[in-house]
């Protein structure tokens, strides 16, 4: 998850940047990089099912965690994951391949995903897969939680620390949605404010594309308790470092048996 996030935040500001900067880009290029965009989007909410489905495996399922949960399949269910975040985006290509003319490639455009892929078949078939991808993660999240909730109740501590993780993981879904209402909302703002194009599309990227990516490694980051002891050991250190004197004077002592001498 987050090299695919850093793949996804990466792409992202690069596409905010152009677009600010060179406003239009050529088409073909403009394709590679959204459909490394979708990809890599539609890649995190799967990646949370599978986090969560692992972490149903070790608490209900705790005798066959070792086996079901080898190396080997971990790498299998990534590449699945990354297959199935591919599938939505690949017919995409192939149906602007086939309908657009040569000169469309050829040409610059503003670059976003319903700018290139803007035959109404592709925009229909961008909610239906998005709703389709949307209610797998949902309900098995739902699935998971429940089912770990339970099994929590016998004040098993690791239960308890499943049930936070999958309640996370329903937050950091909850901020993925921003993705698919983010082009909704945007051209309703612009409607009622065509003032502030500039300023809604920036705040709108910011939401949409930094915060849940950021959000993700502060968290797990501090939930670590390695990083939380380093973490407070560095912020105690600072807080308690003595002050350097303002006059750029220095007290020495030195002492010779029973004799001192301070300057």
């Amino acid at each position: 998850m987050v090299m695919n996030d850093m793949t996804q935040l990466t792409i992202a500001v690069f596409l905010h940047v152009i677009r600010y900067i060179l406003f239009t880009i050529n088409v073909s290029f403009c394709c590679f990089l959204l459909m490394i965009a979708v990809f890599t989007t539609l890649n995190t909410p799967l990646n949370l099912a599978g986090m969560a489905l692992e972490r149903y495996i070790a608490i209900c399922r705790p005798l066959h965690h070792a086996q079901i949960c080898t190396v080997r399949r971990t790498y299998a269910l990534i590449c699945l994951i990354w297959v199935m975040g591919a599938i939505p985006i690949l017919p995409d290509l192939f149906i602007l391949l086939a309908t657009e003319p040569l000169q469309f490639f050829h040409s610059s455009i503003f670059c976003s995903r319903d700018s290139v892929f803007r035959h109404p078949y592709l925009v229909e078939k961008k909610n239906i897969s998005h709703m389709v991808y949307l209610t797998f993660v949902w309900l098995t999240l739902v699935y998971t939680y429940f089912r770990i909730m339970f099994a929590a109740k016998a004040a098993h501590s690791d239960a308890k620390k499943a049930r936070n993780t999958i309640l996370l993981h329903g937050v950091q879904l909850l901020m993925c949605m921003f993705t698919y209402i983010g082009p909704l909302l945007d051209s309703l703002l612009m409607y009622i404010f065509p003032m502030f194009v500039q300023d809604i599309r920036f705040t709108s990227y910011l939401i949409v594309h930094i915060l849940p990516r950021f959000i993700s490694p502060i968290v797990y980051g501090v939930r670590d308790q390695a990083f939380c002891k380093y973490l407070k050991r560095y912020l105690l250190c600072t807080m308690h470092k003595s002050p350097t004197p303002r006059n750029g004077g220095t007290k020495k002592t030195r002492r010779f048996g029973k004799d001192t001498d301070r300057h």
